[in-house]
């Protein structure tokens, strides 16, 4: 089915106003229009099919045009803004050393950069003693498929990576390699060999197959020795702690059958917390939710809370010597400022906390409206401030994609922003200092959307 194009098309609505949302124009905003369209003629579609709201400003949980209009915003823009668009001390730390003149520093060291690679290593598990600073979610995860295989070759003559299908690791050759949509990897012409793919255990698979993580995890194993894959070449696993796309977590028992199969096999098991991590789910990161220690982190996105900055956490006898693990704009002085900043306030505020906490609240609010709706919303998941609802149309079946996208622009339209997931879901995930009343007045959103959209 072709994807639905959000109207471009100022559409008159009604006008309204509460603390945290306000609609005073057609929506999108005619001021913003030309800045759409210049949008839409000089880059990709790929860069222009979220909502058509073009952000003047983003303060805490809110974002504005430059008509007035306000939304309570629901992306975090996709689990960056973790503290809140803006937040006072991350700016503060950004203008500082903007105002101090290093805006680059290549890997040459600096002040800053010790001091953020020394407090990753104070919250993570003790045998992790290794900052790598990169760019983005897709350099982590490829920097990990590297350190796994140079370390499986160097030690124990292994180079095989494991994945789960449906996974997504970022949108570079390796991390696509790596992930599990095959529809992503037309453009490659091939797949590695040394990278193969388990099924995810959904939690509708097991409950349909009556079995529980830890048994899924080994069938799935016996069942890449039967296809003639050979085990003892498995150099390590990169998974993410929940899908994306549903919010689904790995189980806990998954998880730790897999950590026992990695420490009995020699092999590495690297966690991609892009998304996850910095308090999204509840916890520091989300792989504490299973009671295990991986071998490898990948982070990203919520780091900083706003500028562009990665890391590979790790041990020394992972990262080694080999690989020329470096990057020009790794450790940039104003990412690392603000990944500073952001880190501190997430720790001295305890949004950690409150992420778990407000996340309860929004669950209790999302099992209301399913009591209310059944035959509409038919699953959710939630942990912290992250909540993935299955949405079913059984009006019109096979439309789910489509009904989620009116949804959200029909939201879009009443002052709340929400992430297009391509994939018949809502997804959640508001910044982290979110108010109470703030968090349930989006679901309420989400619900009038819902029945107008019928």
């Amino acid at each position: 089915m072709k994807e639905y194009i959000f109207s471009q098309v100022p559409v008159d609505v009604p006008h309204l106003q509460t603390k945290h949302r306000k609609i005073c124009t057609p929506i999108p905003s005619p001021s913003t229009i030309e800045t759409i369209k210049n949008c839409w003629k000089y880059e990709p579609y790929s860069m222009n099919n979220q909502l058509p709201i073009v952000w003047d400003k983003a303060i805490d949980y809110q974002i504005f045009d430059n008509a007035g209009n306000c939304w309570i915003d629901f992306t975090s823009t996709i689990f960056v803004a973790n503290v809140g668009h803006a937040h006072p001390l991350v700016c503060d730390a950004i203008l500082k050393n903007t105002s101090k003149g290093l805006l680059n520093a290549y890997y040459y060291p600096t002040d800053l950069r010790a001091e953020l690679t020394k407090l990753l290593i104070e919250i993570t598990p003790e045998k992790l003693n290794k900052v790598l600073l990169l760019t983005t979610g897709s350099e982590s995860t490829e920097a990990a498929i590297k350190m796994m295989k140079i370390f499986g070759l160097k030690n124990h003559n292994k180079s095989m990576i494991i994945g789960l299908e449906n996974s997504f690791h970022g949108k570079t050759m390796g991390a696509q390699m790596a992930g599990g949509k095959i529809k992503d990897k037309f453009w490659i012409g091939y797949q590695h060999p040394e990278m193969i793919h388990i099924p995810y255990p959904y939690p509708w698979v097991l409950e349909e197959k009556q079995i529980s993580g830890s048994e899924f995890f080994n069938m799935s194993m016996r069942q890449l020795a039967k296809k003639g894959f050979d085990l003892s070449k498995v150099a390590g696993f990169i998974t993410e702690p929940y899908q994306g796309w549903c919010a689904a977590f790995l189980p806990c028992d998954y998880v730790q059958e897999m950590r026992k199969w990695c420490d009995r096999n020699y092999a590495l098991l690297a966690i991609d917390e892009v998304q996850s991590g910095f308090g999204r789910t509840g916890k520091l990161f989300a792989f504490e939710h299973f009671g295990i220690e991986p071998d490898i982190i990948c982070c990203a996105k919520g780091i900083s809370s706003s500028l562009p900055l990665s890391a590979v956490i790790t041990g020394e006898e992972i990262i080694g010597d080999e690989g020329s693990f470096n990057s020009t704009h790794g450790g940039n002085p104003l990412a690392v400022a603000a990944s500073i900043a952001s880190i501190n306030v997430l720790l001295n505020d305890q949004l950690v906390d409150e992420s778990d906490r407000k996340g309860k609240l929004l669950h209790s609010h999302l099992l209301d409206w399913q009591s209310e709706r059944p035959d509409y919303i038919t699953r959710i998941y939630t942990r912290g401030l992250l909540s993935g609802i299955f949405v079913n149309n059984p009006l019109t079946p096979g439309d789910n994609i489509l009904f989620v996208d009116k949804i959200i622009e029909r939201a879009m339209q009443k002052g709340l922003i929400s992430i297009r997931t391509s994939s018949g879901t809502l997804k959640i995930g508001p910044p982290l200092t979110i108010p109470d009343e703030a968090l349930i007045e989006g679901v309420q959103v989400l619900k009038e959307s819902l029945e107008e959209c019928l």
